[in-house]
């Protein structure tokens, strides 16, 4: 039944963003002094070897095809995990996940500069509210460059999802994850050289655990949008940000203060709005 189709979805983006907050807290937990680098190698490798039963799904006779975007794209992805491992070991669980979600704002005006996109008026509200919502959590007199990296983890994250608009539409989704991976381990190598660090079985057992719950998450968007279209149920990725604040308050005693829920509307509810905004258009009510 359609009904018990969209509750599935729902239900699926729901477990979806509280793996993903999860993948979150292995992060959080190694601790501002960890090496970084170290951490992004291990899950990097790691999580290759969790796609190596999929290896059927690539296509061996063009596994290179796109390769520059795919390149640039690894390297973004590289980018934004410091950003994030950054964020998310100096700033409260909350805070660095409502600065994630400006990643769809972003994405919009990324498109509509790239691809030529028409922005609606709603879409540039979202944009400056969204940035605007940054301003009210963070507020000008707790800026930082802590701060600052969670804004830098929305941007690659941002440019990354209109990267692979650019790659070839016949890969699959396990070919461009495991290329995206692929190819940026030699940097990440050369990196956690750099960084000097001596190994850590702690990065080792935090990167498993985020490892794991992140591609736990890519999984369960993946079979929600299978089924559904899209715009009936995206909203349920905004669930991830009640995740964040309820694992937060009971795993690390952080309270959220009023700026920081009217910023977090700010940034969530006009991007909720285009979802039903989109789901009219396509005459599919929510």
């Amino acid at each position: 039944m359609p009904g018990t189709t969209i509750n599935s979805a729902l239900l699926l983006l729901v477990l979806g963003n509280a793996m993903a907050v999860v993948s979150d807290v292995f992060v959080k937990v190694i601790g501002s002094g960890a090496p970084v680098f170290q951490f992004i190698f291990v899950r990097s490798l790691i999580t290759l070897l969790l796609l190596l039963p999929f290896l059927r799904q690539l296509d061996r006779s063009g596994f290179f095809s796109g390769f520059g975007v795919h390149l640039l794209r690894s390297h973004m992805h590289l980018a934004g995990v410091f950003c994030m491992v950054i964020a998310l070991t100096s700033l409260p669980l909350g805070t660095a996940n409502a600065v994630f979600y400006v990643a769809p704002i972003i994405v919009m005006l990324l498109s509509a500069a790239v691809f030529r996109e028409k922005l609606t008026v709603l879409s540039l509200l979202a944009g400056f509210s969204g940035f605007a919502g940054i301003l009210v959590i963070l507020r000008p007199d707790e800026f930082s460059w802590t701060a600052f990296s969670a804004l830098g983890a929305a941007v690659a994250l941002a440019v990354s999802a209109v990267l692979v608009r650019m790659l070839p539409a016949a890969q699959s989704t396990v070919h461009k994850l495991f290329l995206n991976y692929l190819l940026l381990l030699p940097a990440t190598a050369l990196l956690m050289w750099w960084e000097g660090a001596a190994p850590d079985p702690a990065i080792l057992i935090s990167a498993l655990g985020s490892a794991a719950f992140i591609l736990g998450y890519n999984t369960s968007v993946l079979l929600a949008y299978r089924t559904v279209e899209a715009s009936r149920v995206t909203s349920a990725e905004y669930t991830g940000l009640i995740w964040a604040v309820l694992i937060g308050w009971l795993w690390f005693n952080e309270t959220p203060d009023l700026w920081f829920a009217l910023g977090s509307a700010m940034i969530v509810v006009p991007l909720l709005l285009i979802g039903l905004q989109q789901s009219a258009r396509t005459g599919h009510p929510r």
